[in-house]
């Protein structure tokens, strides 16, 4: 299978935001390449990803939720619709428990469970049981896990080992997310995507944070990463993706 190419929305306050580095009170709106004159429109950039990058899941970052505040219900399910993206939607909503991932009952979207906000390690399975398909967002900062240390497994001090308990628990796909990478050039962490790759053969595996080109996306295909979150190479139009695929299969 050909690695997948997944478009991030970042959306703060009901807008469209360019995350950098995981420093979110520094976050301004967004000014694409995809969407030209709509900075912050987190609708059109959805229907650019759609329409012009063909891609069939997007990630979405609520950051409200994320840092405490309401979910954004009403944009995620715009964002949702054939108004707006219109296909599958991972979304992290800063799900730390199962209160958390209640408030995204009755939404189309599949939940992503992320390390930062997750309040324990023992609330994986009641996770996984109410959504089994859920996605674990593995959260670093500079290859470091980040988070609340309960909410790792015993042993779990690496990305490796908490990669092994998280499919070990049952999660079928993971994505390794190093927020001081995202929207930097810096490039993605290979050696350590490649060690969790290593670690988990069987997991699907998603690269989150640092990618910069078509090169990039070629590197990660060859060391057996199922797919990459994109946005900075996006909107600044150093990656361009084919018309009919969002693999890197397909970028021009």
């Amino acid at each position: 299978m050909p690695l997948e190419v997944i478009p991030v929305l970042d959306l703060a306050a009901g807008r469209a935001v360019h995350a950098v580095g995981g420093e979110r009170a520094h976050y301004a709106l967004v000014t694409s390449a995809l969407a030209p004159g709509w900075p912050g429109d987190a609708m059109a950039l959805a229907r650019a990803y759609r329409e012009r990058v063909r891609a069939h899941r997007c990630y979405v970052a609520d950051l409200d939720a994320i840092t405490g505040a309401a979910t954004q219900r009403r944009l995620l399910d715009q964002l949702a619709s054939d108004e707006g993206f219109g296909g599958a939607l991972l979304v992290d909503a800063g799900i730390g428990c199962v209160a958390d991932l209640q408030r995204l009952e009755g939404m189309n979207v599949t939940p992503v469970v992320g390390l930062e906000t997750l309040h324990h390690w023992d609330e994986l399975p009641a996770l996984l049981a109410l959504a089994p398909s859920l996605v674990f967002s593995l959260d670093l900062r500079a290859g470091e896990p980040l988070g609340r240390v309960a909410a790792r497994p015993p042993g779990g001090s690496t990305a490796e080992t908490i990669a092994v308990a998280v499919a070990a628990a049952g999660v079928r796909e993971v994505i390794l997310l190093d927020l001081a990478r995202i929207g930097r050039p810096w490039g993605p962490d290979f050696a350590r995507l490649a060690a969790v790759r290593a670690a988990v053969p069987d997991l699907r595996l998603l690269a989150g944070g640092g990618v910069r080109d078509a090169a990039d996306l070629a590197h990660l295909e060859q060391i057996g990463v199922d797919g990459a979150l994109l946005a900075s190479a996006l909107h600044r139009g150093t990656l361009a993706v084919g018309r009919d695929q969002s693999s890197a299969s397909e970028v021009r």
